[in-house]
């Protein structure tokens, strides 16, 4: 029996709950429970999963939705560490499956510095802990190491390390041999997620005022005049005229590397061939009406779903965009013209270990043949679309993974084979330096991780 089942098999029925807020703190308990089994056995994205809980749970205020859904996304940021918490650790402190869950989810709002100090108090108490396993004022868990320290402190029989919180083939195929850069990588995928926001048709700092007006923080950033920062917490975009009327663009700087290193020209003609709902596509005519209003370049954006092309033309219109059109794939024939396009981009479907800060649950429902099954996928994807680049072209490659089984090495693959194309030296934004392959790290610029690379057809 695995332990979430041995967990699972114990019913809470069993344990007294004397008042209201214990009864609240048991039912947010089990509900939590019910999501982090559902995609922890069902290899379900967490997001959909409680996306879909709360649409047909309708009972749950704004409050019970903040608790349930906070508390699900920060068990699997912390799961490298709260999953030592089972009835096999073989400490006297933790005796059951039940008690277990409780001390997983006391130590869980701990490292989260949560707010709802009376449910937290109920989960300790379930526990069975002997500890009340609060934190002194003096002890702010503010990085990975401190809460790894604390944590040791209190239960020093069980050994934690920092490397715990990503699973152990991401190492393998994501090599970092520095200490520091191991540390720091841990640290950003252990932290929550910003909301970087592009502003189109609009100054930056006139929506910076606009949103200074509906109470929202927003900070320009230092590297691309079109982005601006919309902190760490959730934002109710349709409550925004800004974002209805098409003049912000939610869109991760990471992401946004992409665009600038495709550096189209106005009257360019490009295709983004894996376009999903088209976020790079929309910065991409984004960029070329910022050079010229009147820009007459095109972009044909392709994907093998219909519903993300759909969801992008919707933002076209809503952003006034005009020149974006959609050519599906539907076999291996490509969907648009050979040797047409001054440039092409390539943003190749990939294991997306560069989005787990956003994404946490992917870490541990992912095994390592997410990244080892991509390669020859995305060498193909590259290969078959070289050929609508036109003789002194662009081609992007580009992923959201920071391993180089998806990144340098396709690239490798695909100039051995193709030796019209050579590979331009551009600058990464971030670092400034200047190279022919770039990846973007997560903890450089509070972004997620990008990997891109500019060619050049011959």
């Amino acid at each position: 029996m695995t332990f979430l089942n041995e967990i699972k098999a114990t019913s809470f029925a069993a344990l007294t709950a004397e008042t209201q807020v214990q009864k609240r703190a048991l039912s947010y308990a089990n509900t939590i429970l019910h999501l982090f089994t559902q995609v922890m056995e069902k290899k379900q994205p967490a997001d959909r999963v409680v996306g879909e809980y709360f649409r047909v749970n309708k009972k749950h205020g704004s409050k019970d939705r903040r608790v349930i859904r906070e508390s699900l996304f920060a068990l699997f940021r912390w799961w490298g560490w709260l999953n030592k918490f089972s009835t096999h650790t073989g400490t006297c402190t933790v005796n059951t499956g039940t008690q277990s869950w409780f001390t997983m989810l006391t130590l869980n709002a701990r490292l989260e510095s949560h707010s709802w100090e009376p449910f937290i108090a109920a989960w300790t108490g379930f526990s069975g802990q002997k500890q009340a396993l609060i934190l002194d004022a003096d002890t702010p868990l503010e990085t990975v190491s401190a809460k790894c320290d604390w944590l040791a402190s209190q239960f020093p029989a069980i050994s934690f390390t920092t490397d715990d919180l990503v699973p152990e083939w991401f190492w393998q195929t994501c090599p970092i041999q520095d200490a520091e850069q191991r540390l720091a990588m841990v640290q950003a995928l252990s932290s929550r997620p910003p909301i970087w926001a592009r502003v189109q048709n609009i100054a930056t700092n006139e929506a910076i005022a606009k949103l200074a007006k509906l109470d929202i923080t927003a900070t320009a950033s230092e590297y691309f005049s079109d982005s601006i920062s919309l902190g760490h917490k959730s934002i109710n975009l349709n409550g925004m005229s800004l974002y209805r009327e098409g003049e912000l663009e939610i869109q991760d700087l990471g992401s946004q590397v992409v665009g600038q290193i495709c550096n189209p020209s106005p009257n360019d003609n490009w295709w983004d061939t894996c376009s999903g709902a088209g976020g790079k596509s929309l910065q991409l005519r984004s960029l070329m009406l910022a050079k010229d209003k009147q820009a007459r370049g095109t972009i044909i954006v392709s994907d093998v779903r219909r519903k993300p092309l759909e969801e992008l033309a919707k933002r076209a219109k809503r952003a006034g965009f005009k020149g974006i059109t959609a050519s599906p794939w539907k076999s291996d024939d490509l969907p648009v013209p050979h040797n047409h396009f001054d440039g092409v981009l390539v943003d190749a479907p990939c294991s997306c270990t560069g989005t787990w800060r956003r994404n946490p649950d992917m870490r541990w429902i992912d095994g390592i043949e997410a990244v080892q099954d991509k390669p020859d996928l995305q060498l193909d994807i590259i290969s078959r679309s070289s050929q609508a680049v036109k003789i002194g072209g662009t081609l992007v490659y580009a992923t959201c993974s920071l391993s180089p089984l998806e990144n340098e090495d396709v690239v490798n693959a695909f100039l051995a084979k193709h030796a019209d194309f050579t590979l331009v030296v551009t600058r990464h934004p971030f670092t400034g330096v200047e190279a022919c392959m770039h990846l973007v790290l997560p903890y450089q610029a509070d972004t997620d991780g990008m990997f891109v690379a500019r060619m050049k057809r011959k």
